[in-house]
């Protein structure tokens, strides 16, 4: 608190709020006067010469106009020329800035029904038409670019969006004489459809032009329901769509073989191979009406040659054997009697069954395992049937049944026809065919097949099993 006071109190001798004292240089001088002011304060407030009996404050009492104030002075404020100098006047307003016009009404003005331009509702009113029509240019010429170079960049910068022409070829690829393509062409138009209608129901097959004649050769069971109906209709359908009533020639049930003759001028004819040339995995096409599906094309190969194979009669008569070249071309219910050519377009067999998952003929489809007739039989069995109406085949006069299913080990025989080559022979029942001529009997179906590649009349040696010993006998075939 000392250090404080010492500070900021006051100096010594001094009792008021200023320091009465006075000096001479750094001597405190004594007043003459005590009640004189000091010398600082008089230069400070006291009143200069020239305005001694100037009045600052109007007495107490005195009147506004009064002109003096008792002690003869004239107040600041007295001058009419300056009455903001009198704090007793009263505040006067000056006119306005802007002279109202007398016409002009004190009410608010009405709403204006008018619409706004543009300008006035985006701008406030504040653009010129011309700067509007200035600016909508701009945007437009910027939006040009803009859209330019969008579409150069999409365009140019992506090398999988480029404006390319394809090249054109004149023709397309010639094909090669024996292509598939070529023997299709060749063979198609000698297949036909073969329609078949007997009351409410029918079928349809396939069938080969054989003869410029106008027969048709195909499969029995495709034709069996015309054979025992005498107002069944037979009609074929060409490739190009023509129909032409089809009689039937013959037909031979043991091998599944017909003709039929249709009356049609200058049709074209399948060109005969020879079966006896083909070799397993040569290549074969089939062409037929699988599923009433004209005109299909399958292409496989010989899967096997010699494969005797049976089937049941479809009017309940003797089965169906023949000795069928096996393709894994895909053949269906519907490609019977159509024709399986080689790579060169000539014919080499008649499609005739396929083996699949269904137990009856014309269900399941096609699981690679088809057969068809060789030409070289159809040629003999067809020439007959044309020539006689029907055909016979060489027979040896014995029923056999193969040693065990699924074997390879001969045709025992159950029955031997009374007066028949057979027992002509010496055959007896019980003995085991295991070969006729030159080829080997595995099963009963090959015994048949076996017997029918000779002709009628013809003298054949037959090898048998009776008693563990081997015989060999020569037969004179006979007629069936």
């Amino acid at each position: 608190m000392d250090a404080s006071a010492a500070a900021f109190g006051r100096p010594p001798g001094v009792e008021g709020p200023f320091d009465t004292r006075q000096w001479e240089g750094n001597t405190v001088v004594r007043p003459s006067r005590p009640d004189q002011p000091p010398a600082s304060l008089a230069e400070a407030f006291s009143r200069d010469a020239a305005d001694e009996g100037v009045v600052l404050q109007r007495p107490p009492g005195a009147d506004v106009a009064d002109t003096g104030s008792g002690n003869g002075s004239t107040p600041l404020w007295s001058s009419s020329t300056d009455p903001w100098r009198n704090p007793g006047a009263g505040a006067v307003l000056g006119d306005p800035a802007l002279a109202q016009d007398a016409a002009e009404s004190d009410e608010r003005p009405k709403k204006q029904d008018r619409a706004f331009s543009l300008a006035e509702v985006v701008f406030g009113g504040r653009l010129r038409v011309s700067a509007l029509v200035i600016l909508a240019v701009a945007v437009l010429v910027v939006g040009g670019l803009g859209g330019t170079l969008g579409w150069f960049l999409s365009h140019e910068g992506n090398q999988l969006t480029k404006d390319v022409t394809l090249a054109q070829v004149d023709e397309a690829v010639e094909r090669p004489p024996g292509s598939v393509a070529d023997t299709v062409a060749k063979v198609s138009p000698a297949v036909v459809s073969v329609e078949v209608t007997s009351g409410q129901s029918g079928g349809v097959g396939s069938g080969v032009v054989i003869d410029r004649d106008g027969y048709i050769v195909t499969n029995d069971h495709v034709i069996a329901s015309a054979k025992s109906d005498e107002n069944a209709e037979i009609t074929a359908v060409f490739t190009d769509g023509s129909r032409a009533e089809a009689k039937l020639v013959g037909a031979d049930p043991k091998t599944d073989l017909a003709v039929l003759k249709v009356d049609v001028r200058n049709p074209t004819v399948v060109q005969l191979g020879t079966s006896e040339r083909l070799r397993s995995g040569d290549t074969v096409i089939a062409v037929g009406s699988p599923f009433g599906l004209e005109n299909t094309v399958t292409v496989g190969i010989v899967s096997a040659l010699h494969r005797p194979v049976t089937a049941p009669a479809e009017t309940g008569g003797e089965q169906v054997t023949y000795d069928a070249i096996q393709t894994d071309a895909a053949i269906n219910p519907g490609n019977s009697g159509g024709a399986l050519v080689d790579k060169n377009g000539l014919l080499v067999g008649i499609n005739s069954l396929i083996r699949t998952v269904g137990n009856a003929r014309g269900q399941g489809g096609s699981i690679g395992l088809g057969f068809a007739i060789p030409v070289d039989d159809v040629v003999k069995i067809a020439e007959s049937l044309i020539a006689n109406g029907t055909v016979s085949h060489a027979f040896l006069g014995v029923s056999a049944a193969s040693v065990a299913a699924n074997s390879s080990r001969g045709a025992q025989v159950n029955n031997v026809a009374p007066g028949g080559p057979a027992q002509r022979a010496g055959i007896k029942e019980g003995d085991v065919i295991v070969q006729v001529g030159d080829r080997q009997v595995r099963n009963a179906a090959e015994l048949t097949v076996a017997v029918r590649k000779h002709d009628i009349g013809d003298l054949t040696r037959v090898k048998l099993v009776r008693g563990g010993r081997e015989l060999v006998v020569d037969v004179k075939l006979g007629s069936d």
